[in-house]
């Protein structure tokens, strides 16, 4: 199965049976060709390696090795990539002033580093290699981008907005997590086809909606705003955690796998990514409902 971030899906490392990140592992004599970091034969190279390691079932694994991706180094490249955007965030939100005589420049920065963090993200997620120097200063534009926003919302439409948005993304991370640990969340290939076809139709609604407020005015077709607003802002919640899951399967798949060391910021970027977007959407949910006390 492969994910909905382009920067996994190309990599390769997901596995086509099973679900729930417990898939099973390649059998003896079976093709390898689903692991791109299988070393050897066409054949399972697992089958004739004397030090290859088994799971309790007996199931042959990759043999460990040292510059193997492993969870230790996911977290620490995801805490230093999430540490840049607060970092830069936090200079951003004390450094930059939105007081009514600064309010259009802020937006102005804003703005410029939102789109310079796109750019970086669409580079990072095509690179043939992972570059930490780029993720992380995609971190920090997405950061200063993240620290004006959150400042003019909490300053104008809902104070304490941004501690409410953070808040409520660790809430939604923290349960994904344990419901994918759990099994409660299955990532089938069912799930992952729902989740991709949810994702574009929501993108696509939301560039709709987008264009009708440039050429139009307002707030276009109403979806970012009001009732409606709510609604899609949920929708976009629950899209946002879906990635998630699918971004905790890919980091699952990857180590399995023995995916490269390198690896390790790829994960760290994707999770950086989907939190991202939850965390935008958890500030426009909290303003949305702000406004309408």
């Amino acid at each position: 199965m492969r994910s909905s971030n382009p920067v996994f899906s190309r990599r390769g490392f997901s596995r086509d049976n099973g679900h729930a990140g417990f898939n099973a592992a390649p059998q003896a004599g079976a093709p390898a060709t689903g692991n791109p970091y299988a070393q050897g034969t066409a054949a399972n190279p697992y089958a004739t390696n004397p030090y290859a390691q088994t799971d309790m079932h007996g199931a042959p694994q990759a043999p460990a090795r040292t510059d193997a991706m492993t969870i230790d180094g996911v977290v620490t490249r995801t805490a230093m990539t999430l540490g840049t955007v607060i970092l830069a965030a936090a200079a951003a939100w004390w450094i930059m002033p939105v007081d009514q005589a600064n309010l259009g420049s802020a937006y102005g920065v804003a703005i410029g580093a939102a789109i310079i963090g796109f750019v970086l993200s669409l580079v990072n997620s095509f690179k043939r290699r992972p570059s930490p120097a780029l993720i992380l200063t995609y971190a920090a534009f997405e950061g200063v981008f993240l620290g004006i926003v959150s400042n003019i919302v909490s300053m104008y439409v809902a104070p304490g907005a941004a501690m409410q948005a953070v808040l409520g993304t660790m809430a939604v991370f923290a349960g994904v997590l344990i419901a994918y640990r759990t099994g409660l969340i299955r990532v089938t290939r069912r799930f992952y086809g729902f989740v991709m076809a949810a994702a574009i139709g929501f993108m696509l609604l939301m560039m709709v909606n987008l264009l009708f407020a440039v050429f139009g005015g307002g707030d276009g077709l109403g979806f970012r705003s009001g009732a409606l607003g709510v609604v899609f802002g949920i929708v976009a919640i629950v899209i946002g955690a879906a990635i998630l899951a699918l971004n905790f399967k890919q980091v699952e798949d990857g180590i399995a796998y023995g995916a490269p060391r390198e690896e390790e910021w790829l994960a760290a970027f994707g999770l950086t990514v989907t939190l991202v977007w939850i965390y935008i959407e958890m500030l426009r949910l909290v303003a949305i409902l702000s406004g309408d006390d």
